[in-house]
């Protein structure tokens, strides 16, 4: 019986080096979230410390629960979990406004059995994501990350020499050294073009003065994170509905991510993977409010990395979890992770993330464009899924749950794709349209 790609375990020596790759493609974006939300808290080193190890531990076992799966949890493809930016506001709005983490925590873990509950009814809605909506989606999610990777390669937000010529020349070697491996390389090396571009990357800017592993010296060695650490979780009701709010966002996201790996991997995503896959992610963030983190998505720069290097295993996935599970208990590895500049993360990022917009591209090049107004509604969408990505104040007057929804490009593209599409291809046409009604999106 022949086994489908996604299914096949790769020898252990593989597994490491392309385990190791995704980690290394999503840490960044995984340390940020208990950074910025920890930081607006003015919490101390040590708290800061304890977060971002507590966020590695359950970042690996949602990994882990998502890509193995269990019973109805885990939709079993190569998909890797992180904390959600779309919660980044209103959890430091949560947390700096009186309740503290313990009212963050209690609004997670309300959220998190939210998307459980209401998983199957999000499966039920894969009609309406037909090509012309998973193309676009996916092609937004990839554009979207862009500004991302520009932001590393410049030297990371915040940084004194942000934008400075050596962060940029830095972030475009490793860049030319992935694609240097990709194209000569042997067909292994080739698949691990993102690592071996990071590492040698690391290499040249260590005795450039890039790297500070100060940070490397303060952490344990051994740090296991316990339930409720900063007290009780606390149940307040604007605080919960905050976070509802931003579980809808982060199930349309995860759906989309879903669709876009189901396409690469060649292992189609019906109802009811889908509904597995929300609901891993529904616990994996009940386990974010238990063991003081916060809401977990699946990360579509890992979707870009698995289009890039053609390695479809989800055991491959899989072990990244268990490398991430490994650093959040051993927070000196962590350190070391994480005393990779943003620069090399940034050339990495250009193509990993340019991958997925492309793969959108692949998607929307199935869909028919003749005589019917599905160039309006990929317009559209790109358009306002761009528009906070490109002026990231656009909304900043707006009430609290619209920014939730339309501050991140990703779900603001998704849903103008869907209502476009039933607008245009499933509601009768009018009288004075020369368009008969279309079902087939």
């Amino acid at each position: 019986m022949t086994v489908h790609p996604v299914d096949e375990v790769p020898p252990i020596r593989h597994l490491a080096a392309f385990g190791l790759q995704h980690v290394l493609a999503m840490y960044a974006g995984a340390v940020a979230v208990p950074l910025i939300v920890g930081g607006a808290m003015k919490l101390s080193a040590a708290d800061l410390a304890y977060l971002i190890t507590a966020d590695l531990l359950v970042c690996g076992i949602a990994t882990l629960i998502q890509c193995v799966g269990f019973w109805r949890f885990g939709v079993r493809l190569p998909i890797m979990q992180g904390c959600t930016f779309a919660a980044v506001s209103p959890m430091v709005l949560i947390g700096t406004t009186g309740g503290g983490l313990p009212a963050i925590y209690g609004s997670v873990i309300v959220a998190g059995l939210a998307i459980v509950l209401l998983a199957p009814v999000f499966g039920k809605l894969l009609r309406f994501f037909p090509p012309l909506v998973t193309g676009t989606v996916i092609l937004v999610i990839g554009l979207s990350l862009l500004p991302v990777a520009g932001n590393w390669a410049a030297g990371g937000v915040g940084s004194a020499d942000f934008g400075a010529p050596k962060n940029v020349g830095l972030a475009a070697f490793v860049l030319a050294v992935v694609l240097a491996v990709q194209r000569f390389g042997p067909p292994f090396l080739s698949r691990v073009a993102v690592l071996a571009g990071i590492l040698v990357g690391l290499a040249v800017a260590i005795p450039l003065g890039f790297t500070d592993f100060g940070g490397v010296g303060d952490a344990d060695w051994v740090g296991v994170s316990t339930p409720f650490h900063f007290g009780a979780p606390v149940f307040e009701a604007s605080a919960i509905i905050s976070m509802l709010v931003v579980a809808l966002v982060t199930m349309t996201e995860t759906t989309g991510d879903l669709i876009a790996v189901g396409e690469l991997t060649g292992r189609e995503v019906k109802e009811g993977p889908l509904a597995d896959g929300l609901r891993a992610d529904g616990l994996s963030t009940v386990l974010g409010g238990v063991f003081n983190t916060f809401p977990y998505t699946a990360y579509a720069q890992n979707v870009g990395l698995v289009g890039m290097t053609r390695v479809k295993s989800r055991w491959v996935v899989a072990a990244a979890g268990g490398i991430l599970v490994v650093l959040g208990l051993l927070p000196k590895l962590g350190a070391v992770v994480a005393a990779v500049p943003a620069p090399v993360l940034g050339g990495a990022g250009l193509a990993m993330f340019g991958t997925v917009a492309a793969s959108g591209l692949r998607t929307l090049a199935g869909v028919d464009f003749r005589d019917n107004h599905n160039l309006t509604v990929v317009a559209v969408s790109v358009a306002v899924g761009l528009l906070p990505v490109g002026v990231p104040t656009v909304y900043e007057k707006f009430p609290d749950w619209f920014q939730t929804v339309m501050n991140s490009g990703i779900s603001a593209g998704c849903l103008t794709a869907i209502v476009l599409n039933l607008l245009f291809n499933h509601l009768p046409a009018g009288a004075g349209s020369p368009v008969a009604a279309r079902t087939d999106g």
